[in-house]
């Protein structure tokens, strides 16, 4: 018999807790809610009681927000899967940190795909600074930091050291200015979606997308993009006008 995935639940608002309470019970046979909570202080007590694999945490509550749970501990060993009804800026925060969310109302397909996310097991070093960097972003106006998974482990990188991201196949390559290069299962379309409004972000091509502030020269002859560390992206001739127009402002 398997080990059941062991839970606890924070939300200030009781229907919130009766709405999802009642889903994992009703679909999730392998789920055990240990307890229920009301607060992040609460929440803090029972986590060193309980020894949770995982916590269903609302981000909006009085006193503390969810993602201040992290702050009471030095090392959370325990997953973290947010529920919000923040809007589509938070959104980007929570992809770019690479932190599992829910959105309210809760829909029952993503749930399903956030609790066989948690039946995986996998744990992955450094899941701390994925909440730190999460935290950093929904408290400042501005986005600064990428979480990605590299080599079995989370690798935070500052936004302002990527040069250009480049779409090989089902992967993505993201080139750095310190001169690492970081292969990741995400397509472009991810990171467009998350990327384009911020730092100087364009997608030049169907297979890149670049930083604007590393871009050192571009051919509209060639159709390519000369960008520091020799890295040489393609121009698609369908975006020269938009791209020169973005240029120059």
């Amino acid at each position: 018999m398997e080990d059941k995935i062991r839970v606890i639940l924070v939300d200030d608002e009781q229907s919130a807790r009766n709405v999802l309470s009642g889903l994992l019970g009703r679909l999730f046979p392998e789920v055990e809610i240990v307890d229920i909570c009301s607060n992040v202080p609460e929440a803090v007590e029972s986590i060193k009681k309980h020894q949770p694999d995982a916590l269903f945490l609302d981000i909006e509550m009085p006193e503390y927000a969810g993602y201040e749970i992290v702050s009471f501990f030095n090392e959370v060993n325990f997953e973290i899967i947010f529920v919000t009804a923040y809007d589509s800026y938070a959104i980007k925060a929570f992809e770019l940190s690479a932190v599992d969310y829910l959105l309210k109302p809760v829909d029952i397909s993503r749930l399903k795909d956030s609790v066989s996310r948690l039946k995986e097991r996998v744990t992955v070093k450094n899941q701390f600074e994925s909440y730190k960097v999460l935290a950093e972003s929904l408290q400042t106006p501005k986005i600064s930091k990428l979480v990605i998974t590299h080599q079995g482990a989370r690798k935070i990188i500052s936004l302002d050291d990527v040069i250009a991201i480049e779409a090989q196949e089902s992967y993505c390559c993201i080139y750095t200015i310190n001169g690492e290069k970081y292969l990741v299962s995400r397509n472009l379309k991810h990171y467009q979606g998350m990327l384009v409004d911020l730092n100087h972000f364009f997608r030049t091509h169907k297979s890149w997308l670049i930083n604007l502030n590393h871009m050192i020269n571009f051919s509209k002859s060639r159709f390519e993009i000369k960008l520091k560390n020799e890295i040489e992206a393609k121009l698609s001739k369908h975006k020269i006008g938009e791209f020169e127009a973005t240029v120059r402002s």
